[in-house]
């Protein structure tokens, strides 16, 4: 049953118990060889972002020019220190999400946006192209008041093209994030590591007037 997919959340009391230490992971990004659990430096900002499989979306934002370092993990669900076979059951709530550092001087989080909404198809609900199952789920995860009203603004004005495309109603999550689980180690920079590996990374098309939109495909 642990392995069984399915396209319903659990709660608290149903979720797995997940474990006091965290999965061994990385303690330097494989691109650019920063750390992944920081320090960082100060006046850098975080955003979290999930649109699917994280591998592909990891390499989207790593190429990114004023992003520090990025890593895979795990969001939005109730298990402690989960591992990837216990999310792809769909009994820990985790969405499989990118961490993304980046400095604001250089990068905005409204640019973040736009690449968030360029590299996937939020309309999809509980899965991403032929991922399917909770953990595939489009969801931003906010760190501030700022964060989620710049989101919530992006989201309204890419549903207005959305909708006047005739395409569908978008189903991203948009919650202030709560604990932040790093994927294991073989997840982390996963197409730096593995060139020709899966990407899943995809688009609906529509472009948004106000430059919030997404691409048929980002290349990956």
């Amino acid at each position: 049953m642990l392995f069984q997919k399915t396209h319903d959340m659990p709660t608290a009391d149903t979720a797995l118990p997940g474990r006091d230490q965290p999965v061994r992971t990385d303690e330097v990004h494989y691109v650019s060889g920063r750390p992944l659990k920081g320090p960082h430096p100060e006046g850098f900002e975080t955003a979290v972002f999930g649109m699917g499989c994280f591998w592909g979306v990891e390499r989207v934002f790593w190429q990114l020019p004023g992003v520090w370092v990025t890593s895979a993990g795990y969001a939005g669900g109730f298990t402690p220190n989960p591992t990837y076979e216990e999310v792809c059951s769909g009994r820990t709530g985790h969405a499989e999400v990118v961490q993304v550092v980046f400095n604001p001087k250089e990068i905005s989080y409204g640019e973040l946006l736009k690449t968030f909404w360029e590299n996937h198809d939020p309309t999809q609900g509980m899965r991403q192209g032929g991922d399917v199952g909770t953990q595939y789920r489009s969801a931003i995860f906010t760190l501030d008041d700022d964060q989620r009203a710049e989101a919530e603004a992006s989201r309204d004005a890419y549903q207005s093209a959305l909708t006047a495309a005739g395409q569908g109603t978008i189903t991203t999550e948009i919650v202030p994030a709560g604990p932040y689980w790093f994927a294991e180690d073989y997840h982390q920079g996963y197409l730096a590591k593995n060139p020709g590996g899966y990407c899943g990374i995809g688009g609906t098309g529509v472009t948004c007037p106000i430059g919030v939109g997404v691409m048929a495909d980002s290349g990956a």
